[in-house]
């Protein structure tokens, strides 16, 4: 997902819907957003959930410090007091720990995944303990490029479109995502572009 590539995408959108159209010639170009795609980038993800990215981002750092490299086999080898003392709770350290044995294993191939389908793509990934929908999309999104995936359950994607669209409230995940159809093949782009719209309009209220 490149500037090229997500440029290209808005002026699609901009034909396919009028409100988007607006959008963009009000705000401009959504930024770029990219992840490496692999075992470390799932390993943050599940360290990450429900934590604010400053938090995450320094027990990630004291984790990958536990690491010589950082691989599933590596991981194993840490002591879960280790990561205790590093800041993960004995869910995250079962889950983490459930992902690099898998991967160890076989049962979960995450360079396998470029080969899926979306939807397949995300039941493969979703068979894990603590990564679910939302995180496998935005894995797709991200770290594989996908270009027509809609995280509906997001609620920042949710405000942004109630905003673009002038609604009196908030859609549901389904009636998000039957609002947006009509934007495919480009629904990453457009899901990039309603959290720009979201952070935008969050930030004149505030």
């Amino acid at each position: 997902m490149d500037h090229q590539t997500v440029l290209q995408g808005m002026q699609q959108l901009s034909h396919l819907d009028r409100d988007v159209k607006e959008a963009f010639t009000e705000l401009g170009m959504p930024e770029v957003r990219v992840r490496p795609s692999g075992f470390e980038t799932f390993l943050f993800t599940i360290i990450s959930q429900q934590l604010s990215t400053k938090a995450a981002t320094t027990i990630m750092g004291r984790a990958l410090g536990l690491m010589e490299e950082t691989t599933p086999d590596q991981f194993m080898k840490i002591p879960a007091q280790s990561l205790r003392d590093a800041g993960l709770s004995f869910r995250k350290i079962e889950y983490t720990q459930g992902l690099a044995e898998a991967v160890l294993d076989g049962t979960f191939n995450i360079d396998g995944l470029e080969n899926f389908s979306d939807e397949d793509a995300i039941k493969e990934i979703i068979k894990l303990r603590g990564l679910g929908r939302w995180s496998a999309e935005i894995y797709l999104m991200f770290s594989l490029g996908r270009m027509d995936v809609f995280p509906a359950d997001d609620l920042g994607l949710l405000v942004g479109l109630q905003l673009m669209k002038g609604l009196d409230s908030r859609p549901t995940p389904k009636q998000a995502r039957e609002m947006v159809k009509h934007w495919t093949p480009w629904r990453s782009i457009g899901a990039l572009f309603l959290w720009h719209y979201y952070h935008h309009h969050i930030s004149t209220l505030n």
